[in-house]
């Protein structure tokens, strides 16, 4: 059972508005709005969830402290894109612009950027909030399946699992989430995932996200507390043991080493401090003190070298 953290002050409080859950949601994504209630609520955070579908006010997204959209087929995203364009669309720009988290996954991502084009029927306008455009190639073309590992700017590791037709790609003023260490990502092609802007992430990572990268989803809370109350605090820490074995599992089994094992082993050498870059985020061999962490350091060398599977 998970050891509850409670805040000093009750008074803080988050509402969640999952967007369009009964039409953008057929990859479990739902495992998203679990992850941000439980996380925020083992830390004495209380959460409302709102479901906003079509024909909702548009107050679920003018009150929301977190957004949260998952993905599509075509057909749904036409009756989507039928019922948010005006207000609701002016509402979530601003939102979104104003620094209000949130997280898009796969249609929810592509909805967010300049347009869709599917394989078969008209261009699906985008509400262009992300500088990214998608395109399907065609239904003769392989769609982009698997397990997917990537690295983000700040040299963080996430894994998920893809599963997309549409290719997505940046222009010139989008700033990718995370760079593709094994797997597809927007394209296939350019190693670019996701986008990132503000404080809201765009992604084709289903798994669900943040059940496997528990951080992101630390990032996602503390954000929504900065936003509302000022709130720069860092959030009393989790047991995720748990979700680091799952993803360090994943990691070990699409041969991901080089990249995360170079940071690692370079800190277990010099000594180097375990800072946190600017989303709170610290390697995984660093302990809440902000030191090495010896014994777990050597227990995931060993894993990840195939000299055992204790983590």
């Amino acid at each position: 059972m998970r050891k509850k953290f409670q805040i000093p002050n009750s008074k803080f409080q988050i509402q969640i508005t999952w967007l369009y859950p009964d039409l953008m949601n057929i990859y479990g994504d739902r495992g998203n709005v679990i992850v941000l209630q439980k996380r925020a609520e083992w830390r004495g955070i209380p959460v409302t969830v709102t479901y906003h579908s079509i024909g909702s006010s548009v107050s679920d997204i003018t009150n929301a402290d977190i957004l949260l959209m998952g993905g599509a087929q075509d057909r749904q995203q036409h009756l989507v894109a039928k019922d948010i364009e005006g207000k609701k669309a002016e509402t979530l720009k601003k939102a979104i612009h104003q620094g209000v988290p949130g997280l898009f996954v796969c249609g929810g991502y592509q909805f967010l950027g300049n347009y869709y084009k599917p394989a078969d029927g008209p261009i699906i306008p985008g509400l262009g909030i992300f500088d990214v455009y998608t395109e399907h190639p065609g239904k003769t073309q392989k769609r982009l399946i698997g397990n997917i590992a990537v690295e983000s700017p700040e040299g963080n590791t996430y894994v998920g699992f893809e599963n997309h037709g549409g290719r997505t790609y940046l222009e010139k003023t989008a700033q990718p989430f995370a760079r593709v260490l094994s797997g597809s990502g927007n394209n296939g092609t350019d190693r670019t995932e996701g986008v990132l802007f503000n404080h809201t992430i765009g992604t084709y990572l289903h798994g669900p996200i943040l059940s496997k990268n528990p951080e992101l989803a630390d990032w996602l809370i503390a954000k929504s507390l900065e936003v509302k109350y000022g709130l720069r605090e860092t959030l009393s820490p989790l047991d995720n043991d748990i979700e680091y074995t799952a993803r360090d599992t994943m990691l070990k089994r699409l041969g991901i080493w080089t990249d995360i094992g170079r940071k690692w082993e370079k800190a277990s050498r010099d000594g180097s401090p375990c800072r946190r870059d600017e989303r709170g985020h610290q390697p995984m061999f660093c302990d809440d003190a902000g030191q090495i962490d010896k014994e777990v350091f050597r227990n995931r060398e060993a894993f990840f070298m195939g000299k055992g599977s204790e983590l």
